[in-house]
């Protein structure tokens, strides 16, 4: 899945390892998010996107996730 983390993180001058300490995980499950190695939980989205203050949507690109 596609993020705008990488990006969000850049603009807010902030390393992986200080994202992940926000929303408590390691900087590894940052680095694949960031890379699309891995999908974030819908808590873990959540977290991320509050952090930045930003609606999932506005992060994470859903677009090629199949409706129903």
């Amino acid at each position: 899945m596609k993020t705008r983390i990488q990006e969000l993180r850049k603009l807010h001058k902030l390393s992986q390892e200080e994202l992940a300490l926000a929303v408590g995980v390691t900087r590894q499950t940052i680095t694949s998010l960031e890379c699309e190695k891995y999908t974030a939980s819908l808590i873990l989205a959540y977290k991320i996107a509050k952090y930045f203050n930003l609606a999932i949507e506005e992060v994470f690109d859903f677009s090629d996730v199949e409706e129903f």
